[in-house]
């Protein structure tokens, strides 16, 4: 009997063509993800309960009633548009951005309002700005 050897084929996985499909994926997933750049506005939040504090005679004052309008200083606003907006902040301000800013909002304007007043603000370069807040009505003796 004449038996043959055979020869074992040796099975290798080439591994050349996984890398190269991981670091396709890796560079889609690099150059699809959106870098967001966040820009911040640093917001000096009273508290509620505090001491009534005294304003300054060079602040800014918007106020935002409760269909949305806009009161710079006291003068009405022709309509709520940023650009608006920021023109009048800028006349009052003299592009002076170091003077303090305070946010009046009734308690039934919309979020986007007063969101739109601070984007104003940031977008200008204010950085002293201050949210105005009431402070809570004392409960009665009768318990509520």
């Amino acid at each position: 009997m004449n038996f043959r050897s055979h020869r074992r084929v040796e099975v290798d996985v080439n591994l050349t063509p996984l890398i190269d499909v991981v670091f396709l994926l890796l560079i889609f997933f690099m150059v699809s993800t959106t870098f967001t750049k966040a820009s911040q506005l640093s917001i000096d939040l009273p508290e509620a309960t505090g001491e009534v504090s005294e304003t300054p005679d060079n602040e800014i004052e918007i106020l935002i009633d409760e269909a949305g309008n806009y009161r710079v200083n006291g003068r009405a606003l022709v309509d709520t548009q940023l650009r608006t907006l920021q023109a009048a902040i800028y006349k009052i301000s003299a592009g002076d951005t170091t003077r303090p800013m305070v946010i009046s909002a009734d308690a039934q304007s919309s979020h986007q309002s007063v969101v739109r007043a601070m984007d104003a603000a940031g977008k200008m370069g204010f950085v002293h700005l201050s949210i105005a807040t009431r402070q809570p009505a004392e409960p009665s003796a009768r318990g509520g």
